[in-house]
């Protein structure tokens, strides 16, 4: 039986930084991974296929060209799947790659196998053609993330009734989707859809949706989703689910029917943690398969055994599972650490992109601080103009004592790239006065930022008889 200093489960993005973090310090790591390659959920199913769907549908439609030469335009007409999975398999490949290479240069081992406790040092892999192997740890990461909710009542059968994984491998283009569930899943995908001009129906048994996103923001955001035909069911629940012609039908409440070629079930996900026999090792989950631990540590109730990633809840990003990987590795063997920024940016890649990062305005309205908004919208910026760019805004959030920098949040495109100007200001604890004061390229739409501050300078700064406000736009 081999002995290890660390065992990690999963290769997703938590459990590979974990590795790695490990082996540079000088640890003996294995990575036990079930699925036929290295990469996790994020490489294969989730973040990087249907990021690359996104932008192969942007630049195959023609979308971001759309603002001037009008909704009929079209870089390659007749798209079909094909057209989409094709860029798709040479992503991966290089993610792959990417991954192999630098668990070999790292000298982090790997087997492939399901992996299952049989103590709380002891855990079993079961391989092909059965042959199993049982390796010693002394330090666990579980980092084995999550799979699509599929509940008995949904009749998926792969083609026309799917889930977010199986749609990535979808082999024909439908005409209309229903996506049922308006999470970050649903609301990348049915926008994506939509800018195939696909005839989109997003159904949501909540009355809004994106609850954790600055409501001025959503509904900007929404009110471009309407504008281009997406149709929205909020605060409906789905009784059922009929097959009629071959087409799925969602029942919903008060008799509503939504038809379409294709249905997308994305109403939630749960933790991929039933196969590892949690019991034997001393742990638990909710009722969703997710693990608890020590936000801090992410040491679960058992000290030696941590968990990373999307297995332990929000924000189930790719971008913090990283960083939880590399502290679980480095609390396990004792390196300091200096403690996490305050804020991290949130990006959901839709059609357009929305980012955010520190507080909602809601958020500041509960905290009873005072506060002040700036607003600028790209079509007021040159390189908007420039772009086409119809729609998208920036909102910066100010306390009026202090003009501190609350938070900033973006919809529009290039929303996840602008928001990490805003996270270092905000994390920096910088104020009003940086963007200002400081000079950014023109024309850029970064000059937002500027915008947006003046705006919320002006609302700030008590006026002078006599003196016109400030504006941003130059000239």
């Amino acid at each position: 039986m081999r002995s290890y200093d660390l065992v990690v489960i999963g290769s997703g993005p938590s459990g590979r930084r974990a590795a790695v973090q490990a082996a540079k310090l000088g640890k003996s790591v294995l990575v036990v991974e079930k699925g036929r390659r290295v990469g996790g959920v994020s490489v294969h199913t989730g973040t990087i296929p249907s990021k690359t769907l996104r932008e192969t549908v942007l630049n195959l439609t023609g979308w971001r060209e759309r603002g001037f030469y009008g909704l009929a335009y079209r870089v390659k007409k007749g798209i079909e799947a094909g057209d989409l999975t094709a860029r798709l398999q040479k992503t991966l490949e290089h993610e792959v790659g990417t991954l192999e290479h630098q668990f070999a240069r790292n000298r982090v081992e790997q087997l492939r196998g399901l992996a299952s406790f049989v103590d709380p040092h002891r855990i079993e892999v079961q391989m092909d053609a059965g042959e199993s192997r049982i390796v010693e740890a002394e330090h666990v990461v579980i980092a084995v993330g999550t799979r699509p909710l599929r509940p008995p009542h949904i009749p998926f059968n792969g083609q026309t009734v799917v889930d977010s994984d199986e749609l990535v491998e979808m082999s024909s283009l439908p005409r209309s989707l229903t996506v049922l569930g308006a999470g970050v899943i649903g609301v990348e995908y049915a926008t994506i859809f939509s800018a195939l001009d696909v005839r989109v129906t997003l159904v949501e048994t909540r009355g809004t949706i994106l609850d954790f996103i600055d409501r001025e923001l959503v509904d900007d955001f929404m009110h471009q989703l309407r504008d281009r035909g997406i149709g929205f069911r909020l605060g409906s629940k789905v009784q059922s689910i009929a097959m009629e012609n071959g087409q799925p039908v969602a029942l919903l409440e008060g008799g509503r029917r939504v038809r379409s070629e294709m249905l997308l079930f994305a109403a939630g996900r749960v933790g991929a943690t039933d196969t590892l026999n949690l019991p034997a090792c001393g742990l638990m989950t909710d009722e969703r398969g997710r693990l608890k631990v020590d936000p801090n540590s992410f040491q679960t109730a058992v000290p030696h055994i941590y968990a990373t990633g999307d297995v332990i809840g929000f924000p189930s990003l790719a971008s913090t599972s990283l960083e939880q990987g590399r502290i679980a590795a480095c609390h396990a063997f004792g390196e300091p650490l200096p403690p996490a920024p305050a804020f991290f940016p949130y990006g959901i890649y839709s059609v357009p992109e929305i980012s955010t990062v520190g507080q909602s305005e809601e958020e500041v309205r509960k905290s009873g601080t005072p506060y002040e908004c700036g607003i600028a919208r790209f079509r007021e910026t040159s390189r908007g103009h420039i772009m086409g760019l119809n729609g998208g805004l920036l909102k910066m959030i100010v306390a009026i004592e202090t003009r501190r920098l609350l938070g900033v949040h973006i919809v529009g495109e290039g929303a996840t790239e602008l928001v990490h100007i805003g996270q270092a200001v905000l994390n920096l604890g910088g104020t009003l006065d940086y963007f200002i004061e400081n000079t950014f390229n023109y024309p850029t739409l970064a000059e937002a930022y500027k915008i947006a501050a003046l705006d919320a300078w002006n609302r700030i700064t008590p006026r002078k008889e006599g003196v016109a406000e400030v504006s941003g736009t130059p000239g």
